[in-house]
């Protein structure tokens, strides 16, 4: 048997018990004899995943269910394996069932031809859809559902207590999840989703990816801010709201200015 290393009281993060980065994280939160996992990972760390579960003296037949914070492959590659496994119900947000379904390879991220990433993405029917205001018992412990869109449209993070289990909306760098509007991302929806985290008492935030860190308000401001300068540039695409640049030729077009150097060159 393993011993148990608990992040904070009822939560295990599987790359901090493993010592080792298997992917993204993956949060198990029991009381009792329940428990639930948040996130699986990648297809092919899902056996080493459920042998680590079971060596911590979790019976696999207590788990709860498995949930999906969105559907990007990095996250949920695994998701149909790990429910065969298990025996147990895969949880997600509306928005995610369709992809999940059908093994989306463009909206899950399981395939960016130009960069030539093409991974399986198995598809998985999520048993039981979750939405804002919803709550997941486990045990006697409570779990808050927030829909959190602007990385996907389907991102969920949980509120337990003082903790947020918060997903791709922020890791401790101050980065946020990658912004594409090939899976649904929408940063007037993302700066909410921020703002939101903001203005919660929750002192800790657990990401998806990379170290678990203290929610910090002057930092959370920071990447708003810069988000907010995101909506106004081009760099963004069709994720940007505008391009005052487009506005600024629309006059200068308007009014018959010339560029600079003609100017200089009809004199």
């Amino acid at each position: 048997m393993l011993t148990r290393k608990p992040v904070f009281s009822h939560v295990i993060e599987i790359n901090y018990q493993a010592g080792e980065r298997l992917g993204c994280n993956v949060y198990l939160v029991f009381d009792g004899s329940e428990w639930i996992l948040i996130d699986i990972g990648f297809d092919d760390t899902v056996d080493e995943i459920v042998e680590m579960i079971r060596q911590l003296d979790f019976p696999l037949s207590n788990c709860k269910g498995v949930i999906a914070t969105h559907a990007d492959v990095d996250h949920v590659q695994g998701l149909a394996k790990v429910k065969s496994l298990l025996k147990a119900p895969a949880w997600g947000h509306p928005l995610a069932a369709e992809p999940l379904a059908k093994g989306d390879p463009i909206k899950t991220f399981a395939e960016i031809a130009a960069q030539g990433i093409a991974m399986g993405m198995p598809p998985v029917k999520l048993d039981q859809l979750i939405d804002d205001g919803d709550t997941i018992r486990v045990g006697d412990l409570e779990l808050e559902v927030w829909h959190t869109p602007g990385h996907t449209d389907s991102q969920l993070a949980f509120r337990l207590g003082k903790l947020l289990f918060s997903g791709d909306n922020i890791y401790r760098d101050g980065c946020v999840g990658a912004i594409d509007a090939h899976h649904g991302s929408d940063i007037p929806a993302f700066i909410r989703s921020l703002e939101r985290i903001q203005a919660s008492d929750v002192e800790w935030l657990l990401p998806s990816h990379g170290p678990i860190f203290r929610k910090d308000n002057a930092q959370l401001a920071k990447t708003i801010q810069r988000l907010q300068g995101y909506l106004h540039m081009a760099d963004f695409g069709t994720c940007a709201v505008d391009w005052p640049l487009m506005q600024e030729w629309d006059r200068e077009l308007a009014e018959a200015q010339l560029p600079l150097a003609d100017k200089v060159a009809a004199k």
